[in-house]
């Protein structure tokens, strides 16, 4: 198994899809790139993300990053949907260089590359968000979500 991180927008939704597709064999909310060890204090920079555990012998980098640009608007920054912010800035990011490697190349191979606003690199910093927030909307299905639920559920 292997672990790369996606950030787009407001976490309850991103982890809502993340979970239901191949190769993915479990799923965390949290925060990113911050400078915090601890969820306590101001923003600190993080942006909301799920850790995402897969399997790259069922579903490469280059798959999720397929799927991740289904539910995200790439060319927007620090917004998704009604959520807007820094916390709210897509991204992806590793401990393993060959993700971030692998996801800068999924992005330079689009013909809208240069329009695209998904931030791509190292992972610095994580910390799991509350327990609130794992798997939000299964426990809580009708909260706010900026994906569309037809698409939440694509490929449950």
């Amino acid at each position: 198994m292997e672990v790369i991180y996606f950030a787009g927008g407001c976490l309850w939704g991103v982890q809502a899809f993340i979970k239901t597709l191949p190769g993915v064999y479990g799923t965390e909310a949290g925060r990113a790139n911050g400078t915090s060890q601890s969820l306590k204090g101001p923003y600190d920079g993080y942006a909301e993300c799920v850790k995402t555990i897969f399997d790259p012998t069922v579903v490469s980098v280059n798959d999720l990053m397929d799927y991740f640009f289904e539910i995200i608007d790439p060319y927007s920054v620090n917004k998704q949907g009604i959520d807007s912010g820094v916390k709210y800035r897509t991204g992806v990011y590793s401990e393993k260089i060959e993700h971030v490697n692998e996801a800068r190349k999924f992005i330079a191979a689009r013909a809208d590359a240069s329009r695209i606003m998904v931030e791509v690199s190292p992972l610095q910093n994580y910390v799991k968000s509350a327990e609130e927030h794992q798997d939000r909307l299964d426990k809580h299905p009708n909260d706010q979500c900026h994906i569309p639920k037809a698409l939440l559920h694509k490929y449950k």
